[in-house]
């Protein structure tokens, strides 16, 4: 697929279907069947192997389906194309945002607000999600509620009691909790 892959458009869904994989390479065969897709067609395949697969998908409970679907894609959602770019749906359109141009996130409800020059995109995920699949070189999470791009960080200002505001080259101010602060000074070299 151009743009985006197969694992990202099925992240945008919003209840993604059940998987039958059918590609031409196998390295994603072993992660897709330890997150319990239905089948994982190596191309070519004859029709009989895909009837079979058919059958496979009929007889699951879908129920049970779509759980694993879910797993599926958080775990496609953690290899390493992934955590160089950020896929957003605004309105009918999908936006590819690299991973360069996030200036930060903010925590916002159930979703993450992805703060970049363009604007702000709203997310379907958690703090912990990108915690995760974000190096923890570029991004640290500076509060509970917010990271940053550390590339992006001008200085750091006291702000009220054990907390503080980084300050970014774009005029953005973060705020940073004493936890954070730590983390901060660590990768930073402070």
């Amino acid at each position: 697929m151009p743009k985006i892959n197969g694992f990202e458009m099925l992240e945008l869904v919003e209840q993604p279907p059940a998987v039958i994989f059918t590609t031409a390479f196998d390295e994603y065969a072993i992660k897709a069947f330890e997150s319990h897709a239905v089948d994982y067609l190596l191309k070519p395949f004859s029709q009989d192997r895909f009837d079979k697969a058919i059958e496979r998908l009929t007889e699951r409970d879908a129920t049970v389906t779509l759980n694993n679907t879910r797993d599926l894609l958080d775990t496609a959602a953690q290899g390493p194309q992934q955590n160089q770019r950020i896929v957003v749906k605004t309105g009918n359109k999908i936006k590819i945002i690299p991973i360069d141009e996030v200036h930060y996130l903010e925590s916002a409800d159930d979703y993450v607000k992805i703060h970049t020059k363009e604007g702000a995109f709203l997310k379907n995920k958690t703090m912990g999600h990108f915690e995760k699949v974000l190096d923890p070189q570029q991004f640290v999470r500076t509060h509970r509620s917010y990271m940053v791009n550390v590339q992006l960080v001008t200085r750091i200002d006291p702000y009220e009691k054990e907390n503080f505001l980084a300050q970014l080259k774009t005029g953005a101010q973060v705020p940073v909790s004493k936890t954070g602060y730590a983390k901060l000074k660590s990768v930073l070299g402070i």
